[in-house]
């Protein structure tokens, strides 16, 4: 079940304006050209922002999110193309666009064969239960090509990001377009193990609504990951740090072997 920031179509328009710097994309974008990657699957895309910014560059997307009111957001926007609807994964099929949007999860996919498949920001560590983390990374190993490149990054446990998310330190009031002002803070309301969870608040000024929002990260460990990794069939590249945030971040960087390399 999606967190209900992004299921909310009154949250998931919030999203962009309430963190409007994303900056943490570039290096995916980078890693894109690195690999030469034409196709790129995005999992988790949300509102659409990193799979849009690869359409730019001329790379075909295939976005796919649980989440529909996100997914509505990211297809209304400049080269989201809003007259194409979001599907369903069942009734997924190719198209012509730069980006096809999925209204679903990695583990269900039709048949694809992209050269990269990438979870940015929050989105592996958004799949909590072990089970679905290992039905996404399958999906991801089925959709790419024979050589082809899976990123993905999370925070490093040791830094106990969490302890810094309360509403001290998160509130603000920000100006939305079409919305006017918003009031939002976090509040952490329970760790247990590598279990972290948090509320969202969000007070509109225009008619006094008050929102929340619960969510929940898994914060793994390196080996953790690197072993989930090797159980679906990829080779572990390269643990990078991400560039705007050394020593916080893991960057897992992946690859399907391809059986001609060994012939």
């Amino acid at each position: 079940m999606a967190d209900e920031i992004f299921v909310n179509p009154r949250l998931a328009a919030l999203y962009d304006p309430l963190d409007p710097d994303r900056g943490d994309l570039a290096p995916y974008v980078r890693l894109a050209e690195e690999f030469g990657a034409r196709r790129v699957l995005d999992i988790g895309c949300g509102t659409g922002v990193f799979a849009l910014l690869l359409a730019e560059r001329g790379i075909e997307v295939v976005g796919v999110d649980p989440a529909r009111a996100s997914v509505d957001v990211a297809r209304a926007k400049p080269g989201g193309d809003p007259a194409r609807a979001s599907v369903d994964v069942a009734r997924a099929k190719p198209g012509g666009d730069r980006v096809r949007w999925i209204c679903g999860d990695a583990a269900a996919l039709p048949p694809l064969q992209v050269d990269l498949a990438t979870m940015t920001a929050n989105a592996a560590q958004e799949i909590v239960d072990p089970d679905d983390w290992q039905a996404t990374l399958r999906g991801a190993y089925a959709a790419l090509r024979p050589g082809g490149h899976l990123v993905f990054e999370t925070r490093d446990p040791a830094r106990r990001a969490w302890e810094a998310w309360n509403r001290e330190t998160s509130h603000r009031v920000t100006e939305v377009p079409g919305a006017g002002p918003v009031e939002t803070w976090v509040d952490v309301t329970e760790v247990a193990g590598p279990l972290v969870s948090f509320r969202w608040t969000y007070v509109f000024a225009a008619d006094g609504e008050v929102l929340t929002s619960d969510s929940t990260l898994r914060f793994r460990e390196r080996q953790e990951a690197e072993e989930d990794l090797r159980t679906a069939g990829f080779a572990v590249c390269e643990v990078r740090h991400a560039p705007d945030r050394p020593g916080r971040e893991f960057v897992f960087i992946a690859r399907r072997p391809d059986p001609a390399e060994f012939r």
